[in-house]
């Protein structure tokens, strides 16, 4: 069951942070990148300290150190990610991002020895083909702006794989905290060594950050870090990955974007990689089983 609720939870966090494409598109009209990191982690980490300000005295040296580790992959893939979104489309930010899919089962490979499942490794691909349908220009062109969002998908990757490991041993809720308050420190800092310092507080543009710091990092996050005690983090990231697809829905819905036979495509791929990694075709094993049973009865 546990299972179950973890697998929920993933959803939930893809739905709401493809959701948060749409806010972030309206918030980037007021604010500065730099500005929209700083304020939704500082939200995230007000929030999570209000709510569970009690089980800060708990806080473990482990706890620290771990979250620390997590904090700082979360805020350079943030930042590797808008930084390179300026030197390149998109659609290629977004598509290169999601290449995360298929490098955490390689980390855990590499990491722990543990035979990669060809199930969710075949789940990872057909994922990353779904994403490609969704959202990539086909273009060959390579520049340092698609460099550094791939070094931001092995900074998310990373993320995914040290949180699953770490949440085994530690409270997820302030592991989050601790993750929240290091990726707001260096998401200040930032934004100080830039000088975005001239703010806007027009209605639209504060809702928007609102969104984004309430729903895309507080909920999310805390989802993401609870959900990966029961899941493994290639499942995670397989799941988390139809972040790609719920932002296309949402799009549709809130943009009025018109629907295309590749979005079509890729979003089968993607429900396909789903159902792969989750059955692991189980359907098909059974019923090879029981043709076996009636040929031998036979």
């Amino acid at each position: 069951m546990q299972k179950y609720i973890g697998e929920v939870m993933l959803i939930i966090t893809a739905i709401i942070w493809g959701s948060g494409f749409v806010f972030s598109a309206v918030s980037l009209e007021y604010f500065t990148p730099y500005q929209i990191l700083a304020f939704r982690f500082t939200i995230g980490l007000i929030i999570l300290s209000a709510i569970f300000y009690k089980r800060l005295k708990k806080i473990k040296k482990s706890t620290l150190i771990r979250g620390l580790v997590l904090g700082i992959l979360l805020y350079l893939a943030f930042l590797l990610q808008t930084v390179g979104l300026q030197y390149t489309t998109p659609s290629k930010n977004a598509f290169i991002t999601a290449v995360n899919v298929v490098i955490v089962p390689f980390i855990a490979f590499f990491a722990y020895r543990r035979k990669i499942d060809k199930f969710e490794l075949t789940g990872a691909f057909l994922a990353i083909i779904g994403i490609a349908f969704l959202s990539l220009q086909f273009t060959a062109e390579v520049n340092i702006g698609d460099l550094l969002t791939l070094a931001c998908a092995f900074a998310f990757a990373y993320q995914i794989f040290y949180t699953a490991k770490y949440v085994k041993d530690e409270d997820p809720i302030l592991l989050t905290v601790v993750q929240m308050g290091v990726a707001a420190i260096l998401a200040w800092i930032a934004l100080l060594i830039k000088g975005d310092t001239n703010f806007s507080f027009e209605m639209e543009g504060v809702l928007s950050i609102l969104y984004l710091g309430i729903f895309s990092t507080t909920l999310a996050y805390c989802f993401q870090t609870i959900a990966q005690k029961y899941t493994s983090e290639t499942k995670a990231a397989i799941i988390l990955s139809t972040e790609a697809f719920w932002g296309m829905v949402f799009s549709i819905i809130l943009l009025s974007e018109v629907i295309t036979a590749r979005m079509i495509v890729g979003a089968v791929l993607i429900l396909l990689a789903i159902l792969i990694s989750e059955t692991k075709l189980s359907f098909f094993k059974k019923k090879d089983l029981l043709d076996n049973n009636l040929f031998q009865n036979k």
